[in-house]
């Protein structure tokens, strides 16, 4: 494992490595080094280890027949076979994993839970493709240099680029966190436009080159209808694939139950997060669990059920940038890691989990066509089945249809029309409510 510097003769060089590897900004869209077998086009290569400061000038070679094991990967000389121990029964296949946003503060969080194996398990190799800016990219560098220092086991491979056509490249899972935060005096409207255009491109990108069945979980808000936009554009990916990030909000929805209750968290069960990631969403008390006996048993404070509990789980990521300075970052990648569990592992047995999926076909009588927050299980395969069995009452079945969070996420699909191909942008917001980190 090396920062690798390569000089102009040598960008077209191919090189390839199982271990964690990447690129200077010499290289100015996609920076990726591989170590082990070097296939030279060109006499006068150079690379430029950060852990020497020894350059070595590479003689012109034959080419020949690569060696069947090299002797060294990165900077670490190997006593074993890496390809040959990927093989065998205690290692997984490697999966590919692009992050966007890989500089922020979320990543940093983010990205050593999936090296460490916390994520996908101890025995899953993972190679990290990692997607920033041209402002961002010398901070990558770091990012990828701190992650090589870590000397994870499972993390066999590190790119950093600014092209998502390269850093897309057969992923199987894509974890879009980057987007462009609200300013002062910024309308909805042109938060909408800007963060729209940056998920249409992802989206195309996606559906030129990633796994034909990658997962998608957007972050970056306004984050369903940015699903929805990249969604639009990759069409040859399943639309059930594209995933919204409302776990946060469940998690904060089981914090307020337990601490009502005064259980711990793992009590609280069933919990569902309706509509859209801003402050128009609908935390369910109704069909919520507290050690299997229904909230509303538990809890028998109604009002406090309807008013103060849904406004702070609606309210608590702009209460957080208060009290913080900053939006979420820790809680947020921890939500992230949750969203992909419950992907990956089974749902316990009469259990289901919040993510804002695609509502064609949905069972509740939600317009079809946006990416909207409902009841979800899995039996761990990555793929998902909406809940049946859930109960609705007037106020549930009220607050969903009239206290606007369908309404907003249909008016936020007319606003970004231009970017999912479905004719001329219209905006007519219903207010200006403000998503939860906006600002």
């Amino acid at each position: 494992m090396a920062v690798a510097e390569l000089n102009s003769a040598f960008t077209k060089a191919h090189l390839h490595s199982s271990q964690l590897s990447f690129l200077s900004r010499s290289v100015p869209k996609h920076q990726h080094c591989d170590f082990p077998t070097l296939h030279r086009t060109q006499q006068h290569a150079r690379i430029s280890c950060s852990v020497t400061q020894n350059q070595v000038q590479a003689p012109a070679v034959q080419i020949q027949e690569p060696k069947s094991k090299s002797d060294c990967y990165g900077v670490f000389c190997l006593t074993y076979d890496l390809k040959a121990e990927e093989e065998t029964k205690s290692w997984k296949k490697l999966i590919n994993i692009a992050v966007s946003g890989a500089a922020g503060m979320i990543s940093n969080h983010l990205l050593f839970k999936l090296a460490s194996g916390e994520v996908f398990g101890p025995d899953q190799p993972i190679a990290l493709k990692l997607l920033g800016s041209e402002r961002s990219l010398q901070a990558l560098e770091g990012v990828a240099m701190e992650l090589e220092d870590s000397l994870f086991p499972l993390l066999r491979e590190v790119s950093i680029g600014i092209d998502p056509y390269e850093v897309f490249q057969d992923a199987e899972w894509a974890l879009l966190i980057g987007a462009k935060p609200r300013g002062p005096g910024m309308e909805r409207a042109d938060l909408l436009d800007i963060n729209g255009q940056i998920f249409a491109e992802q989206g195309r990108a996606l559906n030129a080159v990633a796994s034909r069945n990658v997962k998608v979980i957007v972050v970056g808000n306004p984050c369903n209808t940015n699903a929805l936009i990249c969604m639009k554009n990759a069409p040859n990916i399943p639309a059930k694939n594209f995933h919204a990030l409302t776990r946060l909000d469940e998690n904060r929805a089981k914090c307020q139950l337990a601490l009502k209750a005064g259980v711990f968290y793992d009590k609280v069960s069933n919990v569902t997060i309706w509509g859209n990631h801003s402050t128009t969403q609908v935390p369910d008390f109704l069909n919520a669990k507290i050690d299997g006996m229904p909230v509303i048993d538990v809890i028998k404070d109604r009002k406090w059920l309807e008013e103060e509990f849904t406004e702070k789980v609606q309210k608590r990521g702009g209460v957080l940038i208060q009290k913080w300075g900053r939006s979420s970052a820790a809680s947020t990648a921890v939500s992230i890691v949750d969203a992909i569990r419950a992907l990956i592992t089974p749902t316990p047995k009469g259990d289901w989990f919040s993510t804002g999926v695609y509502t064609d076909g949905n069972p509740y009588g939600i317009a079809e066509g946006i990416v909207f927050s409902m009841p979800c299980r899995s039996n761990g395969d990555g793929d998902y089945v909406l809940v049946k069995d859930v109960i609705f009452d007037d106020y549930l079945r009220n607050r969903i249809a009239k206290a606007s969070t369908e309404a907003e996420l249909l008016a936020e699909k007319r606003c970004v029309a231009h970017l999912t191909g479905e004719g001329i942008a219209v905006c007519d917001l219903p207010g200006d409510t403000m998503l939860p980190g906006e600002m």
